[in-house]
C-alpha cells in the first residue's frame, strides 16, 4: 500500500498542492495500480521475444544517392533577391 505521507512527498516533487481527500485518493488509486503490475510479474513470458515495439517496422527510408547540384545561377534564379552570387536578404540588425 502507498502511504498518505508517499503521496505527499510526490506532490511535493511535482509542486502538487493536493487537500487532504485527494491525497487519500490517490494513495489508493496508487496502491491499486502497483497492485496491477504485481499481477503482471506472475504471467509466464518464458517463450516470448523480446521487443522494441508493438508493431514489425522496417526501415523505409530509400538509398543515399550523390547527386550533383544544379549550379549556383539555377539556385538564384528564383530568388527574390541576390547579390555577388548569393542571396539577399532583409537586414535584421544593425
Amino acid at each position: 500500500m502507498i502511504s498518505v505521507k508517499e503521496v505527499e512527498h510526490v506532490a511535493k516533487l511535482a509542486r502538487l498542492a493536493l487537500s487532504e481527500d485527494e491525497k487519500k485518493l490517490y494513495s489508493e488509486q496508487l496502491a491499486k495500480i502497483i497492485e496491477y503490475f504485481d499481477q503482471l510479474n506472475d504471467v509466464n513470458t518464458t517463450n516470448v521475444e523480446p521487443m522494441a515495439h508493438a508493431l514489425a517496422v522496417v526501415n523505409v527510408m530509400r538509398e543515399d544517392v550523390v547527386v550533383s547540384s544544379p549550379g549556383r545561377d539555377l539556385l538564384l534564379k528564383n530568388a527574390p533577391q541576390s547579390e555577388n552570387g548569393f542571396f539577399k536578404v532583409p537586414r535584421i540588425g544593425e
